[in-house]
């Protein structure tokens, strides 16, 4: 967002009610993919693909975001943040319903497309924002937003889950949630701060490289997002093809992976204040390190869950940090966040099928020996994170001397 931060002075209470409000922000973001991931099998069962079909298709929205993520910076510096984010939510969550529509492959890969690119421009907007409102509150509150954004997943997928058991029609289904998403959207939206760059301000570049700075903590988001995706989608079938447990034990371990990461994302921010960025990721890299070693040496799927269990814990808040230290590495915050998103939605997109190919060449343990690899990056690399390390900003220092002349509620 290629706003002037320090410029523009907010009161206490309206910075408090803007933390609240781009919180919701993140769970109707996070609701929009929870809802859209639990119709996949119908929606390839209505566009009639087949299971490497969907695997092409399914790549689009990546595609997608990567593509528009740079848009983001410009859009906010013309409309302002508020409005900017108002509109790119509302495309993010009616671009719900396009899926659901789309009766042949050609159509879906469309669909998914716009899909991404309306996901990755509001992410960027929403993150921006999160940063701001951060540096104004002189605390850490990426990690709990993240956190926000895993509650929303939850739910968007608990109501999917229903609509699927209930053998609900996805078009119905999508088009209802995508309505009440929009105005929980648009009425958090009202709420968050209404950040404009000044008259004399350069717009940024509509599409631009990213900054050295953001290639560089990109790098460390990369590697997180990396243990992430292959956990998310390789553990249970590491449990049953390794360990030979049963179907429902080796879901379990998705589960505990899931919710050691959700946990500790909405946990994250006190310890962030307390210890630093850097020191909360070089710790969580041992962790993800250890977890990592326990998967690949466990005897027995017990060892491995709690493996699984420790990854989710020690990656859980390098993102939420990354996007806070680009947010702060440089006079172009959308421009660095879009950098560092693009690294990580990249990641995320290669991770599952990269171990995969490994696997098929060596073997699981080979995939997941790499992702220990990888994760003993963020204990080396946590240092370029020194940046999401709050310096107070000309804007929160007036905040708080503005503070005793605000009556308390």
């Amino acid at each position: 967002m290629t706003t002037d931060s320090t410029a523009t002075v907010f009161g206490t209470q309206e910075v408090r009610r803007a933390r609240y409000a781009i919180a919701a922000v993140f769970t109707v973001h996070g609701a929009v993919t929870g809802s859209f991931a639990t119709r996949v099998p119908w929606i390839q069962e209505h566009a009639g693909v087949n299971a490497g079909q969907l695997g092409i298709a399914l790549a689009f929205p990546a595609i997608g975001a990567s593509l528009a993520m740079p848009l983001a910076g410009a859009i906010s510096h013309r409309f302002g943040a508020r409005t900017a984010l108002r509109g790119l939510l509302a495309l993010w969550t009616l671009a719900l319903i396009l899926p659901a529509l789309a009766p042949n492959l050609l159509t879906l890969c469309a669909a998914l497309l716009a899909y991404g690119a309306s996901a990755g421009m509001s992410d960027v907007a929403m993150n921006a924002l999160g940063v701001e409102v951060e540096n104004r509150l002189d605390k850490s509150i990426m990690s709990g937003l993240h956190g926000m954004w895993s509650v929303g997943a939850l739910i968007g997928s608990a109501a999917g889950t229903v609509a699927a058991h209930l053998g609900a029609d996805a078009r119905l289904h999508h088009t209802v949630a995508a309505l009440v998403l929009t105005a929980l959207g648009l009425t958090a939206c009202r709420r968050v701060l209404d950040l404009r760059s000044e008259p004399d301000q350069e717009p940024p570049p509509r599409f631009a490289l990213p900054p050295k700075s953001a290639l560089i903590i990109g790098a460390v988001g990369f590697c997180a997002v990396f243990a992430e995706g292959a956990s998310l989608d390789w553990s249970a079938v590491y449990l049953r093809d390794v360990l030979d447990s049963s179907a429902g034990l080796a879901a379990v371990a998705t589960t505990a992976f899931t919710l050691t990461m959700a946990v500790a994302r909405i946990a994250g921010d006190r310890v962030v204040d307390r210890f630093g960025s850097v020191r909360t990721v070089r710790t969580g890299g041992l962790l993800a390190t250890a977890g990592g070693i326990m998967v690949v040496t466990a005897p027995h799927a017990a060892v491995a869950m709690c493996g699984f269990g420790l990854m989710g814990l020690g990656i859980a808040v390098v993102v939420p940090l990354a996007f806070a230290a680009a947010g702060r590495s440089g006079p172009n915050p959308s421009q660095a966040i879009a950098g560092v998103a693009t690294i990580t939605y990249t990641s995320g997109l290669i991770a599952p099928s990269a171990i995969g190919s490994l696997a098929e060449a060596t073997s699981l343990v080979v995939s997941f020996g790499l992702v220990s690899v990888l994760a003993f990056g963020l204990v080396l690399g946590a240092g370029v994170l020194r940046a999401g390390d709050r310096k107070v900003p000309a804007s929160a220092g007036a905040v708080r001397d503005a503070a005793a002349a605000e009556p308390r509620p």
